[in-house]
């Protein structure tokens, strides 16, 4: 793992005696949220971030494809931070803030399936709103892979219900007749949204940080009038039908632990994947290569790029995580042995 994992203590910690501003990255899977916050964080101009990542999946792929952050970023992994009012997130949210070092602002990426709303609560309805101000929630949308379809999770139709700022991402894949029906339909949802179009999510940071916008009575009130405090908002992955499967070489036996993948069985592999699969990434090694390559993919359309390996947290190995509904994890773990070179 490439950024250092900060160890959260549950003991209740005194509270520091300042308010840092916080800004929410949400958005279905494969929208871009990795790719706006390494925009936010090579654009912050000497702004001292701290980042809190949450993985769907029990490898943690988010983490290695961002800028470095060196200690101030946190991994929350293997599960959703929405799925409860967190008290690991409101841990680490209080060690960030009351460390040595000074942070002025916090961001939070939620995993592609997570419910907004109850992580906006963890800083509006707890301990956290004495040392926090939650800023805006950003909700990024994927112009090129957007249906309709997508809001038949509840899941990612609240991404966009309480998105602060929608940002139109990926408009460089399609028509400028596509970007004003994607904007209308989205404003049909949320009359008066604000939305801001964007390619590789490059939009200038007084667009976004610090603005102000979020109003936390609104979500008290939305939060209220839609789930009694009884109700189980844990179900809304179950009720989704979402599932994380992950691989990883470092888990096999031990003759297949630091063997690569076959480049042309990986490319049959791709070609036969399940179309129940939304999203994949991973950080894969092939048979004749000296060069870690990044795979993304993303609906149907996949990338595969290549760097070089610039430390010893970066050895060869093959980390790879699926996300999809009614998945067989047997199977596609099956399939990516069978793609490891003899």
């Amino acid at each position: 793992m490439s950024n250092p994992m900060m160890q959260v203590c549950s003991e209740s910690v005194s509270a520091p005696q300042r308010i840092m501003p916080v800004t929410i990255i949400t958005g279905f899977l494969g929208s871009g949220k990795t790719t706006l916050l390494n925009h936010i964080l090579n654009n912050r101009h000497g702004l001292k971030i701290a980042v809190i990542v949450n993985e769907f999946g029990d490898i943690d792929i988010d983490s290695q494809l961002l800028v470095s952050v060196d200690e101030n970023m946190v991994q929350l992994g293997n599960g959703c931070i929405c799925c409860t009012i967190n008290q690991s997130l409101v841990d680490t949210v209080y060690e960030m803030v009351d460390r040595g070092n000074s942070m002025e602002y916090l961001v939070v990426e939620t995993t592609g399936v997570a419910d907004p709303l109850p992580i906006m609560l963890s800083f509006v309805s707890t301990e956290l709103r004495d040392v926090t101000r939650l800023d805006s929630v950003l909700t990024v949308v994927d112009a090129e892979s957007f249906t309709p379809s997508h809001y038949d999770s509840e899941a990612a139709l609240n991404q966009l219900i309480f998105g602060d700022i929608i940002l139109l991402n990926k408009t460089d894949l399609v028509s400028p007749q596509v970007v004003a029906e994607l904007e209308n339909y989205i404003r049909s949802i949320k009359p008066g949204a604000q939305i801001i179009t964007t390619q590789y999510g490059e939009v200038p940071l007084p667009l976004i940080l610090d603005v102000g916008f979020s109003d936390s009575s609104t979500y008290r009130n939305s939060y209220s009038s839609t789930h009694s405090r009884d109700h189980e908002h844990s179900h809304h992955l179950e009720n989704d039908g979402f599932v994380a499967v992950s691989f990883e070489s470092q888990s096999l036996p031990e003759k297949l632990r630091k063997r690569p993948f076959d480049l042309p069985k990986f490319q049959n592999f791709l070609d036969r994947l399940s179309p129940d699969i939304y999203r994949a990434k991973g950080i894969v090694w092939f048979q004749g290569s000296q060069l870690r390559h990044v795979f993304q993919l993303s609906g149907k359309r996949c990338d595969m790029k290549s760097d070089r390996i610039t430390s010893p947290e970066q050895l060869p190995r093959n980390q790879l995580i699926f996300i999809g509904r009614d998945l067989d994890a047997e199977e596609i773990k099956t399939q990516l042995i069978e793609c490891i070179a003899i």
